[in-house]
């Protein structure tokens, strides 16, 4: 039971080809479906999106931050892409690996610091003291800052890794129970069925929001050093 659980967080392969490749794969198929050089309502729609994501990210940040917005759009477009990937059939989702996830946290975050410490190096070091601290509790807010600041990569990796894989569990572990059910009451199957759906269409929200979530707290980090 435990190995077919957490199976689905093994990429599956045909002829020895991974299928998550031949899933990306797929829409080069159909090259003349949106010609790139023709608009329409989706492009339009995608666009606009992708503005109004941009322009709210970069809002609080300052003149300095702008310049990190393509690569927060380009990431936060692509973990909802792999965040998605895992819904389709025969797939798995990449972002449930928390090797990739940390790939991605550690380095943007070690970034963010390296900027403020080159950028505005006292600004950034008072994070680690509060102001108006007693003097007798400064080398413990001080150890308790310094664990809080290098925390937070491994949070924003944990908290991605975490939501992603508790909620593919739960919908196997639905899906199973439907399946059971099935030849022996009928109705509770049906009802099961309803809340696997309902389910599925929470994970395809929670999947878009754990990707803006991430950036969020990243672009959060960068303001503060910025």
């Amino acid at each position: 039971m435990m190995i077919s659980l957490f199976d689905q967080f093994a990429s599956p392969k045909l002829i020895g080809i991974s299928l998550v490749f031949i899933a990306l794969m797929v829409p080069l198929l159909f090259p003349n479906s949106f010609p790139r050089l023709t608009n329409n309502r989706f492009f339009t729609t995608q666009t606009w999106l992708i503005n109004k994501f941009a322009g709210q990210l970069m809002t609080p940040l300052n003149i300095g931050g702008h310049k990190w917005a393509l690569l927060f759009t380009s990431l936060m477009l692509y973990l909802i892409s792999m965040n998605l990937l895992g819904l389709l059939p025969y797939t798995f989702t990449p972002t449930t690996q928390l090797s990739m996830n940390m790939g991605f946290a550690v380095p943007l975050w070690l970034a963010t610091v390296i900027v403020g410490m080159l950028n505005q190096p006292t600004s950034s070091l008072g994070h680690l003291l509060p102001e108006g601290t007693p003097t007798l509790l400064i080398p413990v807010l001080v150890i308790i800052e310094t664990i809080s600041l290098f925390i937070r990569p491994l949070a924003l990796g944990v908290r991605l890794t975490a939501n992603l894989t508790a909620g593919h569990l739960l919908i196997q572990l639905i899906s199973m129970a439907v399946l059971v059910l099935l030849p022996m009451m009928p109705t509770v199957a049906f009802l099961t069925s309803t809340i696997l759906v309902m389910l599925t269409l929470l994970e395809v929200a929670v999947a878009m929001i754990q990707a803006y979530v991430f950036i969020l707290l990243l672009s959060l980090y960068l303001q503060e050093n910025i």
